[in-house]
Parts: C-alpha cells; structure tokens; sequence
C-alpha cells in the first residue's frame, strides 16, 4: 500500500463518520470532507429531508463550508473525499469548485456520474478537469449504505406485519 492510499483511507474514515452523523438522522448516510494542505476545511453528510432541502448533499454542504473557510468559491487546491459516488447535480459542483481531486468509496451504480452511469467529469466541453480516485475503503462505504437500507426495509416490513389481524 502507498503512502497515498494510507492518507486516502484516513481522510476516508473521516467521511464516514459524517455518514455516521447523516445516518443518526435518518438520512441516506453519505458523508464528505474536503481536505487543504492537510486539513479538514469543510464536512458534510445528506440533509435534504431534515433540511428540507432537494441540493443539501454531503458534498455539497461540504463544499459550501470549505468556500466559506478559504473566503473562495474556486477551491482549487483541494481534495474532496466522498462515501458515495456523486450523483450528476454532485459531480457539477465538484467542477465548478474547482477541487484538485474528488476520491469516492462506494460506486452508485443507479445514478453514479463519475464512472457508473455517465462521467461528468470526463465530458469534453468542461472547462476544468478534476482528478479522481475511486474505490477508497469501499467495502465500508459500501456497507453504511447496504446497512441503512436493509434496516429500513427490515423496518416497514414489520409494520406491515403488525397491521394484520387475527
């Protein structure tokens, strides 16, 4: 393992306790930090629904805390570091900041926009190139999500169960 994946995984784990937090709330558990010169700048997990909020992604209110820590929108020499695959809306935020890299966990292989289902980041007529990393601790990142899920199922299936009679 390099040098490189180990800081990864660190910044990684970090993510996932901002998942944790998301996961608290009852929310798709996905969380994000961005990283500067070594530091987390900005955190975020999913809010919308708490929120009330259809934009209140991780990566985004990650992102918006970072802008307002540097007092700059273009957040060039950062890295963000996100549970799950960014969805499209996600993965236009990540280049309009200008982030130096995004590396993500988990694949979102229903609507991923980095390498599932399209990438964004990749698209030609983008005016700025984001480096990316996939696959970072993704058996965790994988499993919050798996387990947040099969919970919930697990959830509405017993309702349904208590609400038949005799």
């Amino acid at each position: 393992m390099s040098e490189q994946d180990t800081v990864d995984q660190y910044w990684m784990k970090e993510a996932l306790i901002e998942a944790a937090k998301g996961r608290a709330l009852n929310e798709v558990p996905v969380g994000a930090v961005v990283v500067f010169n070594g530091e987390i700048i900005g955190r975020g997990y999913n809010q919308p629904i708490s929120g009330c909020n259809p934009v209140a992604h991780a990566e985004v209110l990650a992102l918006q805390e970072a802008a307002a820590a540097l007092k700059n929108y273009r957040l060039v020499d950062c890295e963000l570091f996100v549970t799950l695959e960014p969805c499209t809306m996600c993965a236009g935020a990540i280049i309009h900041s200008r982030v130096k890299r995004v590396v993500f966990g988990a694949y979102e292989p229903k609507a991923g926009a980095l390498v599932s289902q399209s990438r964004v980041l990749e698209l030609p007529y983008m005016n700025y190139k984001v480096a990316m990393t996939e696959g970072v601790l993704e058996q965790e990142c994988s499993e919050i999500i798996s387990g947040f899920f099969r919970d919930r199922r697990a959830v509405k299936k017993a309702a349904k169960q208590s609400l038949r009679c005799c």
